[in-house]
């Protein structure tokens, strides 16, 4: 017997290695020391910061990969890994520096497995965000043939001077809602069920524009990393950032606000997506478990004085991403029995 008897082939792994080596070279920032193939990444910090701050945050894609990979999406989820880590380090106001991945799998695909590198690397560059390392592991037995896993790590780095942690926000602030492009990472087994119920396949269709079900479901994460820094050099005075994953609104803006401070949304003030129609009419979903399962086409907030409304507005339409003035922050008071105000409860 060898190691390839017993379901590991070591020589499709070293192929694979050299497949995905320039699509991870082609990340790398000015800081990044040596190349692909070490035991450890090495990266310096970047030249100007005071007194650097490293972020760092790690996520997966959730049963988004069972459908992912019913449908060979493995692009996407790549892109989904990148945005659900970048996504979460950017709200104290850091760049991201690197970024690390782990693959398990039960038997190692080269061309699936290639393909969802090099939308980690896609991620990556469209974060400014070094691919400094990963790993894939051959599990047999352990994972079902054709099936992988994917984590993600992320470390961003900010000057502590500059740290966004919400304590400068005040009362009257306003929140923006940046648009997100769908259902994004959170939910899918809300969603999985959902398209089981009602028989979904790649041929179904949704909404007033007749668009593939699935494919829509499967659009990647929107990376909102370019944006927040644009806005950022512009001198936005950005009070506090969410980034609005599984918990939705009602449960995400909320840990970006400080002690003594509440939401008001508006849950009328930005055009719900058909997608989210969708759901909810074929999964008989509540309007409270809406709000609390889906994004509902927000991805993320923005918590800044009325003043600076208008010109972040601006910024975000000429970036890509639409956007809405979506609420603003009050005085929390001991009626306030839900932790986002004009919400369900």
């Amino acid at each position: 017997m060898d190691y390839r008897a017993a379901g590991v082939d070591v020589e499709a792994g070293r192929a694979f290695v050299q497949r995905i080596k320039s699509g991870v070279e082609a990340t790398h920032r000015p800081e990044v020391v040596g190349g692909l193939g070490g035991f450890g990444g090495m990266i310096r910090l970047p030249q100007g910061l005071k007194r650097p701050l490293l972020v760092s945050g790690t996520d997966g894609v959730g049963t988004k990969l069972e459908l992912a990979q019913e449908h060979h999406s493995h692009h996407n989820v790549g892109i989904d890994l990148v945005a659900m880590c970048v996504n979460d380090v950017i709200t104290s106001g850091a760049e991201p520096l690197f970024f690390l991945d782990y693959m398990a799998t039960g038997a190692l695909s080269p061309d699936a497995m290639a393909t969802v590198v090099e939308g980690i690397a896609d991620g990556c560059r469209q974060s400014g965000c070094a691919l400094l390392g990963g790993e894939t592991a051959e599990m047999p037995g352990f994972y079902p043939p054709g099936r992988y896993d994917l984590a993600g790590f992320c470390v961003a780095v900010v000057d502590e001077d500059a740290v966004i942690d919400g304590s400068l926000v005040q009362v009257g602030d306003r929140i923006l809602g940046i648009s997100s492009s769908g259902v994004h990472s959170n939910g899918f087994s809300l969603v999985r069920k959902i398209l089981e119920a009602n028989g979904a396949s790649a041929e179904t269709r949704f909404g007033s524009d007749d668009q593939p079900l699935i494919e829509a479901l499967l659009q990647p994460t929107h990376l909102y990393a370019e944006l927040v820094k644009r806005l950022l050099a512009s001198d936005t005075p950005i009070h506090a950032m969410a980034h609005i994953t599984g918990g939705g609104i009602p449960e995400n803006l909320p840990r970006c606000l400080p002690e003594g401070t509440i939401a008001r949304v508006d849950g009328n003030s930005w055009p719900r997506p058909d997608l989210f129609t969708w759901l909810q009419s074929h999964g008989g979903i509540k309007e409270r478990d809406l709000w609390h399962t889906f994004n509902l086409g927000i991805g993320y907030c923005l918590v800044l004085p009325e003043p600076a409304v208008r010109s972040a507005l601006s910024l975000c339409e000429k970036q890509g991403f639409r956007a809405w003035q979506i609420g603003e922050v009050l005085a929390a008071t001991d009626q306030s029995n839900t932790p986002v105000l004009g919400l369900p409860a």
